[in-house]
């Protein structure tokens, strides 16, 4: 679900019978629920606008800073067959991982 820029992963929660969600990409914990998807895409948005609320009072971001950097842990081999392919397409393994990991987030 997304709302404002702001996507979250949605959940069943068998026991109470609810949806249930929290926001990704921010540093606090904002959650929401609801019986039907009507009451979901509501309490989202409740949530996201009680946050950016509370946020612009504190003078904080809403959204967490990323690095830029990422340490990834790989297996000896598949890092040899990343370096391959990036040679192969004329780019280096940043380039290539960059290229590669904008597609797989584009869907």
């Amino acid at each position: 679900m997304e709302y404002k820029g702001f996507k979250a992963k949605v959940e069943y929660s068998a026991d109470d019978e609810v949806f249930w969600g929290r926001l990704f990409g921010v540093d606090d914990i904002v959650t929401f629920e609801g019986k039907s998807v009507r009451e979901l895409k509501r309490s989202m948005k409740d949530s996201v606008e009680f946050y950016l609320d509370i946020c612009s009072r504190a003078g904080q971001e809403p959204r967490k800073k990323f690095s830029g950097k990422l340490l990834l842990r790989l297996t000896p081999e598949l890092h040899a067959e990343i370096a391959a392919a990036a040679t192969a397409s004329g780019q280096s393994i940043n380039e290539w991982s960059k290229r590669v990991f904008q597609q797989a987030v584009k869907g």
